[in-house]
């Protein structure tokens, strides 16, 4: 397979010291990719199919206090932006693992065995990754001036395939 000349696109100087591609260029699989770089995406789920997508652009360009980008049958990616002030609510979820990333903004990220003890308290920023075990009380609230956007990664999925909630009054009212 990787000695195969009919692999490469153009002839190869190199043919015989050269792995070849995996896919030839006529053959290459259709998977869907949002663009790299300062661009506007179509925010949408795109689950299950197959996916590429530079989450912290993604992420940044939300304006949506939830929108999922991919559902899929065991994970699900979605998108949030906290107003200033503005929290995700204190919320459980007992057979959801979850994760969040904060890629603009800061906030404190409560969590807890009980609902009135969140005894783990942190403050996040840029580039931080919160972990909440199944089972665990949970609070994000945005305390910077500009908006907190950040993607969630739940497994299983937590929302229907194709949520998009515009404000956290639409989510409650939704839930």
């Amino acid at each position: 397979m990787y000695n195969d000349p009919g692999m490469y696109a153009y002839p190869n100087p190199y043919y015989p010291y050269a792995n070849g591609q995996m896919y030839p260029y006529v053959n290459q699989p259709d998977y869907r990719t949002m663009p790299y770089g300062p661009h506007h995406y179509a925010l949408k789920d795109y689950g299950p199919a197959p996916f590429v997508v530079n989450i912290n652009e993604a992420a940044k360009q939300n304006q949506t206090y939830r929108t999922a980008i991919w559902t899929g049958r065991h994970l699900q990616v979605t998108l949030m932006s906290l107003n200033p002030g503005e929290d995700i609510g204190l919320e459980i979820h007992p057979n959801v693992d979850q994760f969040l990333r904060v890629e603009q903004g800061q906030g404190i990220m409560q969590m807890g065995k009980k609902r009135d003890q969140l005894n783990f308290v942190r403050r996040v920023f840029d580039d931080f990754a919160i972990m909440i075990p199944a089972g665990t009380w949970h609070n994000l609230t945005n305390t910077g001036n500009t908006p907190l956007k950040l993607y969630s990664i739940y497994a299983p999925p937590q929302h229907r395939h194709g949520t998009v909630h515009p404000t956290k009054a639409a989510a409650m009212a939704a839930e």
